[in-house]
């Protein structure tokens, strides 16, 4: 992070794609109408003249419209990381994070499940977890796999993922990692300011993440039940599975996929990874108990506002500057724009371990000698 570099405020408001005007409102309705043929293509309701998606990506040698919609991905992540090395390639810390990000999705999301299908008629995404992947969990899903993929999923969800959260942050997963934070880091950088910072909206985060992820605890919990007393059970047995299909339908398609990804360009990059993602949200909680901080150089803030503007999560980064506060939040990412753009190096991401005891020393007093 000593390489970080800096940027300043570029271009932000004056592209009228960016700022939420005709421009920005028409690549949103492309998005939207796009995830909505992706996610309602096979339902019964859907105008049969559109569903194409299938027979096209057959034609390229694609087993479904899942795959093709892996290829786009790439693409689309190739396209943005492009555009974000180019105006903040500058930073080592940014140069490797999104290289990572590439490597991740090519290979672990797209490559590699590709060729398992191909030999095995079975595919597993490694880049993805539980609770945002909820079914990589369930016992009838592990069932299915190899036992070192289901040894795999269980380790990599329940021990790995909370150490890591530990002792780097939340970041190691949701902006280097994820597949959701690939997009919104790559394709959805141009639209970072337009994260609201407001307290209404950091109300609505803190209750709306929160809820998702109990419902994404409890569910799986329902569904282990359901394994060994489902047949004596037939009722619960059938109201299960229409909760894995509710949730499914609401959260893995309506809230990740239209209103997560199509609302880019109105709401900004992290509509789902802020408001909704189960992760996320759990891997927040275990940031605050861990290492992970935004340290501020104190006196020295010039209050340009660079920060706050260009934070992803619409975290105020400015007050905590101002007032001379290293901290640590659930939301925050760790993708390093509030010091990549701060023209006076004021802040810096890092792993500390005496975080508390840090904070208390900032109050003491300066005693001459």
């Amino acid at each position: 992070m000593d390489q970080q570099g800096q940027n300043g405020l570029l271009s932000t408001f004056r592209e009228g794609w960016r700022a939420r005007r005709l421009s920005a409102w028409l690549i949103a309705i492309v998005l939207t109408g796009f995830y909505l043929w992706l996610y309602f293509e096979d339902r019964e309701w859907f105008p049969v003249a559109l569903k194409q998606m299938d027979p096209f990506a057959a034609s390229l040698g694609l087993e479904n419209r899942w795959y093709l919609y892996g290829l786009l991905y790439c693409v689309a992540m190739t396209g943005g990381a492009v555009y974000y090395l180019r105006r903040h390639g500058n930073s080592r810390y940014n140069r490797i994070r999104i290289g990572v990000n590439l490597f991740v999705q090519i290979v672990l999301a797209f490559t590699l499940p590709f060729v398992m299908f191909i030999f095995a008629n079975k595919d597993f995404y490694l880049s993805y977890l539980w609770p945002l992947k909820i079914d990589y969990l369930y016992p009838d899903t592990l069932a299915k796999f190899p036992v070192y993929v289901a040894i795999y999923s269980i380790l990599a969800s329940l021990v790995a993922m909370p150490i890591l959260a530990l002792r780097v942050g939340k970041r190691w997963y949701c902006s280097w990692v994820c597949g959701c934070g690939g997009l919104a880091n790559t394709f959805g950088d141009p639209w970072r300011h337009l994260t609201s910072t407001s307290t209404r909206s950091w109300k609505l985060e803190k209750g709306t993440v929160h809820t998702v992820m109990v419902v994404a605890v409890v569910l799986t919990v329902l569904v282990a039940v359901d394994l060994f007393a489902g047949d004596s059970m037939p009722r619960y047995h059938s109201v299960v599975g229409e909760l894995r299909s509710l949730y499914g339908l609401i959260v893995g398609s309506i809230l990740a996929g239209v209103i997560g990804v199509g609302l880019y360009p109105l709401l900004g990059p992290r509509v789902w990874c802020r408001n909704f993602c189960p992760m996320a949200a759990m891997l927040g909680l275990i940031q605050k108990a861990g290492r992970f901080r935004i340290k501020v150089k104190p006196d020295m803030c010039i209050s340009c506002g660079n920060c706050t503007t260009y934070c992803e999560m619409g975290i105020d980064v400015r007050s905590y500057a101002q007032t001379n506060q290293s901290f640590t939040r659930a939301a925050c990412v760790g993708c390093g724009a509030c010091a990549h753009v701060c023209p006076r190096g004021v802040l810096k991401l890092e792993n500390h371990s005496e975080t508390r005891k840090d904070k208390k020393r900032t109050a003491l007093p300066i005693l001459d000698a």
